[in-house]
C-alpha cells in the first residue's frame, strides 16, 4: 500500500481480458488509449457528469510518491450518491487517485474538496484519520486486509478504532451485523476460515462501522470467483442506491466496473483520456477493444 501502480513488462497481456491472439503490450495500450483523447476532457464535461452538483471534487491535482509525479493536473467530480469507476492500463495512476484522496501520496499541487455546495471541506492536507473522522471518507483496501487471527466480530470492532470508546465501536458493529446476517452467523469465527467472498464482505463492512459518506474501493473483484464478484457488486449497489453512499472505485474487471458505475473515466499516464456515463463507455468500440477483450 502507498506505492505507485505496478507496471508490467513489455509484451505483457492486454488489460486482463482477451485471448493469446489479442495480446497487446502495455506500451501499445497506453499509446492507443492516449490517441482516444483527441480533444481532451474539459472541466465542463466532468461537471456535467456529476450533474453540476459534486460531492467530491478534485481540482488540478498533481500527486505522486517521493519526487515522482504520477497525476498531472487531474480533475474529477462525482455527486452525492453517485458511483465513478476508474479504468485504464497498468501504471495509469488509478490507485494513486484513491491514495491521494485518502492521504497516502505526496501532493505537489491542486486540491481535494468534499461536501455539499456551500459546505465543502478542503481535505487535501488532512491526515487519513481526519479524512475518515471529519470528512467521512473510508478506504476499502484490496484483498487480504482482514486480520486472520481475529474473529469476525473483532475485525469489525477494529473499524471503529477512531470512536471515543470501545462501547461505541461495538454498538456500530452490531448495526453492521443487523444488516449482514451472513457475517452475524460467523461473528465468533476467526477471519481466516471465511471464504473469499465473505472476507471481502468483512472488509467492506469494517469500513462501514464509521458510517462514512464516501467509499474509496480498490479492486473489489480481485481474486474472487464470479459468484462472489456478483455478491460484492450487489452489496456496493445497495450501499449506493439504498444508503446514498458516494463510491469511487478502481476495478481491473473493466466490464463489471462500467456496468456498475454511473460515471467512467479512462486514465492514461496520470491524465483522463476519456470520461462519460459508464454504460456509454461500455459501448464504445475503442474502449471495448483496449479494455474489454473485444
Amino acid at each position: 500500500m502507498g506505492g505507485p501502480d505496478k507496471e508490467t513488462g513489455g509484451g505483457a497481456a492486454g488489460y486482463h481480458e482477451g485471448s493469446v491472439d489479442t495480446v497487446i503490450s502495455v506500451e501499445d495500450v497506453n499509446r492507443q488509449a492516449a490517441a482516444l483523447a483527441k480533444q481532451g476532457i474539459s472541466k465542463e464535461q466532468i461537471a456535467r457528469l456529476a450533474n453540476n452538483d459534486p460531492y467530491v471534487t478534485i481540482e488540478n491535482l498533481k500527486a505522486g510518491y517521493g519526487k515522482m509525479e504520477i497525476l498531472h493536473d487531474f480533475n474529477l467530480q462525482v455527486g452525492k450518491g453517485q458511483s465513478l469507476c476508474l479504468i485504464g492500463p497498468n501504471g495509469a495512476g488509478k490507485s494513486t487517485i484513491l491514495h491521494s484522496i485518502f492521504g497516502f501520496t505526496r501532493i505537489f499541487g491542486g486540491r481535494i474538496l468534499v461536501g455539499e455546495k456551500g459546505q465543502q471541506m478542503d481535505v487535501t492536507a488532512l491526515t487519513s484519520k481526519d479524512k475518515l473522522r471529519r470528512a467521512g471518507i473510508a478506504y476499502i483496501l484490496q484483498d487480504k486486509s482482514v486480520f486472520p487471527g481475529m474473529t469476525v466480530e473483532e475485525n469489525l470492532w477494529m473499524g471503529g478504532y477512531l470512536m471515543d470508546s470501545p462501547k461505541q465501536a461495538k454498538a456500530a458493529a452490531e448495526r453492521v451485523f443487523d444488516k449482514y446476517s451472513r457475517l452475524a452467523e460467523r461473528r465468533k469465527h476467526p477471519a481466516r476460515v471465511l471464504s473469499g467472498g465473505e472476507r471481502r464482505l468483512l472488509e467492506i463492512s469494517r469500513a462501514l462501522v464509521m458510517n462514512p459518506d464516501v467509499l474509496l474501493v480498490d479492486e473489489p473483484s480481485i481474486g474472487l470467483e464470479p459468484r462472489f464478484i456478483d455478491m460484492v457488486f450487489d452489496i456496493l449497489d445497495d450501499l449506493q442506491n439504498t444508503e446514498g453512499k458516494t463510491i469511487i472505485m478502481v476495478e481491473q474487471n473493466a466490464k463489471k466496473g462500467l456496468e456498475f458505475a454511473d460515471i467512467g473515466y479512462v486514465l492514461v499516464a496520470g491524465s483522463t483520456a476519456m470520461a462519460g456515463p459508464g454504460d456509454e463507455l461500455l459501448q464504445d468500440p475503442e474502449v471495448g477493444r483496449l479494455f474489454l477483450g473485444g
